[in-house]
C-alpha cells in the first residue's frame, strides 16, 4: 500500500518568487530596474546619446544661424527700429547683452564663458559616466541646457566680434539678443529683456529639471516601463498560475 509521499516533486513552474523575479529582471538586457545585485548596472540606452548630442548640436546651430541671420539683416543696436511681428507686443530687434541674465555681472564675458564650460563638461559626465542618461527625461532637458551652452559660448569668447566701426570693444564678450517681448503697462515685461534661442533652450531645458525635482517619482515609473514590477521582496505579480 502507497503511503503519502513525503518527498517534495520540485515543481516545473517554480514557487520561490523571488529567486524568479530576481531571474527575470537580470535576464533583461535593457531593463532599468534595480534587480539587488550589487554587480547589475544600468545600462544606457544606445539612442540616449544620439539624442542628447542632436539636441545640443540642433540647438546651438539654429541658435547661431538666427543670430548670424537677424544681425545681417537688421545691423547693430540702434541701426534700424523695431521691426514688429504683433504690433506693440512681440518684434525683432538687436541687442548684445554684455552681462547675463537681466544685464547683470558686466564685463565679467570671460568668467561666465569659464562657467559655462565647466557647466557643459559636468552635464556630459553626470549623463554618461555616472549613467543619468537611462533618464529620457533628463537627457532631453540636458541636451537641450547644452545647446542654449553652445550658442551663447560661442558669443562669450567673442567669435562673432568684429574689429571695425560700429563695433565698441565691451561687445567682445557679450552675447547677441533679437527676440522682443513685452507687455505694456505690466512690471517687468514692459518691456521684457530681449533674448535668443539660446536662451530660450536654457529656460526649457532648466524647466524640466525643476519640474523633475517637484514629480521624480512620475517620471522614474515612465523610464523604467519597461521593466517588470514586482514587490518588495522581489515576486513577481501574477506569477503563479492556478
Amino acid at each position: 500500500m502507497d503511503g503519502p509521499k513525503t518527498k517534495d516533486e520540485p515543481s516545473p513552474e517554480g514557487n520561490d518568487s523571488s529567486t524568479t523575479g530576481a531571474t527575470e529582471r537580470t535576464d533583461a538586457p535593457n531593463s532599468l530596474a534595480r534587480t539587488g545585485n550589487p554587480t547589475d548596472q544600468c545600462l544606457v540606452p544606445r539612442s540616449r546619446p544620439i539624442l542628447f548630442f542632436s539636441l545640443a548640436i540642433l540647438g546651438g546651430f539654429a541658435d547661431l544661424w538666427s543670430k548670424s541671420f537677424i544681425f545681417n539683416w537688421r545691423g547693430l543696436p540702434g541701426d534700424k527700429d523695431i521691426w514688429w511681428i504683433v504690433d506693440g507686443y512681440f518684434g525683432i530687434e538687436t541687442a548684445v547683452n554684455i552681462g547675463a541674465v537681466f544685464g547683470l555681472g558686466a564685463g565679467k564675458g570671460t568668467i561666465f564663458a569659464a562657467f559655462s564650460i565647466i557647466a557643459a563638461i559636468g552635464i556630459c559626465v553626470w549623463l554618461f559616466w555616472f549613467k543619468a542618461a537611462v533618464s529620457l527625461w533628463l537627457t532631453t532637458a540636458l541636451g537641450l541646457v547644452t545647446g542654449g551652452i553652445i550658442g551663447n559660448l560661442y558669443d562669450r569668447l567673442g567669435l562673432w566680434w568684429l574689429d571695425e566701426p560700429g563695433y565698441f570693444p565691451e561687445w567682445q564678450s557679450g552675447v547677441r539678443d533679437w527676440i522682443l517681448f513685452q507687455i505694456p503697462g505690466v512690471p517687468f515685461l514692459d518691456p521684457w529683456p530681449n533674448f535668443n534661442i539660446a536662451d530660450s533652450l536654457l529656460v526649457v531645458g532648466a524647466g524640466m529639471l525643476l519640474y523633475q525635482s517637484f514629480f521624480p517619482g512620475n517620471l522614474a515609473a515612465s523610464d523604467e516601463k519597461t521593466a517588470p514590477v514586482g514587490d518588495k521582496n522581489g515576486a513577481e505579480p501574477n506569477s503563479k498560475k492556478a
